[in-house]
């Protein structure tokens, strides 16, 4: 996804193509791609039968397999928001001696997932992220679930399998969100891709609530 935004990316200076945009949006691109993935119309167009690709994925499996995205979709969702509390709670501390991030980790994880921490332990020191230029901006991969769940189902199942791969959608997609990079605020570009404020509804749907 991310690959796709770069190589789309058509703004006038560089800095601002492709994934050059708000980090909490950033994701949402990469996330989308991952949609028709589920959907049986588009991915037996990139799948089949290693020995005979005309030999399709049956329906009834890609539906059971539809269903199983949710399998233990709460414990995951809470683990995002650790991820995005723990990251968030060690970037406000305002103690000048610092924090002690493997308490902060026995303390956080309990509250949040109901799972203790694993005893002489540090999660932190394996948070990647933080040291990857997501540092005070982990929720971002939540927030930008959010956008991508409005802009798929809002636009590309719109009508069913009839907008799944709709040509129009798509170069609109093309045009108001991936070409313009970061060249504008992310926030104008999905209002003018979606018609409207995005929301949630879609995120929450696909969360089984």
């Amino acid at each position: 996804g991310h690959c796709v935004h770069q190589l789309i990316g058509r703004t006038a200076l560089s800095r601002f193509a492709g994934t050059a945009v708000e980090r909490d949006f950033v994701e949402a691109p990469s996330q989308m791609l991952e949609n028709w993935c589920w959907k049986a119309k588009s991915l037996n167009l990139m799948s089949g039968h290693f020995e005979d690709n005309n030999k399709k994925i049956p329906v009834d499996v890609v539906d059971a397999l539809s269903k199983s995205k949710n399998a233990n979709c709460g414990l995951l969702t809470k683990r995002q928001l650790y991820f995005g509390i723990l990251d968030q709670t060690m970037h406000t501390v305002e103690d000048d001696k610092g924090i002690d991030t493997q308490q902060l980790c026995y303390e956080l994880q309990p509250k949040i997932l109901g799972i203790e921490a694993q005893k002489d332990t540090n999660f932190v020191a394996s948070f990647g992220h933080l040291a990857g230029g997501y540092d005070a901006q982990y929720y971002g991969y939540m927030w930008s679930e959010v956008y991508s769940a409005d802009m798929f189902h809002s636009v590309f199942c719109a009508n069913g399998d009839d907008s799944l791969l709709d040509v129009q959608n798509g170069l609109n997609y093309r045009n108001k969100i991936l070409a313009v990079g970061g060249s504008r605020d992310a926030m104008d570009s999905l209002k003018e891709f979606l018609g409207r404020e995005p929301n949630n509804i879609a995120f929450l749907k696909e969360k089984g609530l």
